[in-house]
């Protein structure tokens, strides 16, 4: 290669290495407290999920290096993705700075180059860090709503102008810091109540403040519940705590459940408070019981994934318990739902192009076809070959001329999981009316699989 060429070489790599330098975040900081480790966690839904953990030098020296995945809320802390407790809010965009030392009760941020963004907060967490330590921090902070209460009251009214003089130009943050203060102080006042304290004051005794807190005026959407690292916890407070300003007890099972997600609005938020409510039934019939009358919220994908987790350790697969309802495109696109094939008993065959032993059953699966026409049974055939294969599936269909229904679901599929699919070709069974008769049942080279079909088609 040319020497010219070597010189244009090097100088777009450094370049584009220069580019990619500016567009990271970097994160320099220093620990003041006997921790093992700093994490760093997004904002997902509501929820902070860890991204990324580093252990600080001997002398508490820490940093990250990330790119951010949204311009928005992020937190670095010592603490878990539970509790605000030991764990800090910041706003990232790509190219952003961070300076930081954490101290035992707040931090102090270093040099010039943190963002006008990341400033405001801190005055933000510098107005509020009374509220923050008693209410969050109570473990080590004691105190009663004697004194909690005017101090709320008196941070609560400077909050009112905090922001006069404050714009960064960012008309995103100027926007959201508003969001971020209103649960950052319904976060505090909820959590004050919702904790141990050596006295506990009756709804008379609340201070004027929590008047102002109402569950449905932030759950319109799902927008400010969402972008904050601790909503659906913030959320699911408030409405404990209305419910006791309306003296309304909450009750177990779906009584208790339909009252606490009255206060909530917005449907997905509602799907959240349900699914928070069901990881405590332990058994299939609670927790179906739950789901007949609540699965209507259950809109979001993350939702029905989170269903199927929480779901799938409970399952038995008896005979006469309802097959998951799944949905999935079949070769020209058009999505496909379980229920619509309702008035059918439906095989499904879970195969995928590169399993020889799901090859091996291609004929007897014909023969299976031409077997059961005219009678009121459906063939559903369920790829779950990787994206990368979806062509090559398509192609197996036209050459080996395979009938049925045919079905992509993918490699990372809610059935296989569902139904613990870890080896294939598998077969299963369901009635006319969309209940379970095998998860497990005999290939078609097995003449037993067609008299259990022939079986269910008559009844």
């Amino acid at each position: 290669m040319k020497l010219k060429n070597l010189f244009t070489l090097a100088l777009t790599v450094l370049s584009c290495y220069a580019f990619a330098q500016q567009n990271a975040t970097q994160i320099k900081g220093e620990l003041k407290l006997k921790r093992s480790n700093v994490k760093l966690f997004k904002v997902t839904n509501g929820k902070a999920t860890e991204i990324a953990n580093t252990v600080p030098t001997k002398s508490g020296k820490f940093g990250f290096l990330f790119y951010p995945e949204y311009e928005g809320v992020y937190v670095i802390g010592t603490g878990n993705d539970i509790s605000p407790n030991e764990n800090h809010l910041f706003y990232f965009k790509g190219g952003d700075q961070l300076d930081v030392t954490f101290l035992d009760t707040a931090y102090v941020l270093n040099g010039k180059l943190n963002s006008k963004e990341n400033i405001v907060l801190k005055q933000w967490k510098d107005l509020t860090n009374p509220l923050y330590q008693k209410a969050i921090n109570f473990m080590k902070v004691q105190s009663t709503f004697m004194d909690y209460f005017p101090q709320q009251e008196a941070i609560v009214a400077k909050s009112k102008t905090f922001l006069n003089g404050k714009a960064t130009g960012n008309a995103k943050f100027d926007q959201q810091i508003k969001d971020i203060m209103q649960l950052d102080l319904a976060s505090y006042a909820t959590n004050f109540l919702n904790t141990p304290r050596s006295a506990h004051p009756s709804t008379e005794e609340y201070s004027d403040f929590y008047s102002t807190l109402k569950a449905n005026e932030i759950s319109k959407t799902t927008k400010k519940v969402y972008n904050y690292p601790y909503g659906l916890r913030t959320l699911s407070a408030l409405v404990s705590v209305n419910m006791r300003q309306d003296k309304k007890q909450y009750k177990p099972g779906a009584e208790g459940l339909n009252t606490y997600i009255s206060y909530i609005p917005n449907d997905t938020l509602k799907g959240d408070l349900v699914l928070e409510n069901l990881v405590r039934y332990k058994d299939y019939d609670s927790y179906k019981a739950i789901t007949d009358q609540f699965g209507k919220y259950l809109l979001t994908k993350a939702q029905k994934e989170k269903d199927n987790a929480l779901i799938s350790p409970l399952l038995t697969y008896k005979p006469g318990t309802d097959g998951l309802k799944f949905a999935y495109p079949d070769k020209e696109g058009k999505q496909v739902s379980f229920a619509s094939l309702k008035g059918k008993v439906v095989l499904v065959d879970v195969w995928a192009t590169w399993c020889g032993p799901c090859r091996a059953e291609f004929p007897s699966l014909k023969q299976l076809e031409k077997d059961v026409e005219g009678k009121p049974i459906q063939i559903v055939s369920i790829s779950t070959d990787s994206e990368k294969d979806k062509e090559k599936w398509l192609k197996m269909i036209k050459d080996e001329n395979l009938g049925g229904m045919q079905l992509y679901a993918g490699q990372d599929n809610e059935f296989s999981k569902y139904y613990k699919v870890n080896t294939i070709p598998r077969f299963l069974v369901f009635d006319k009316n969309g209940k379970i008769v095998s998860v497990d049942a005999p290939r078609p080279s097995n003449p037993k699989l067609k008299e259990l079909l022939f079986a269910e088609a008559a009844k």
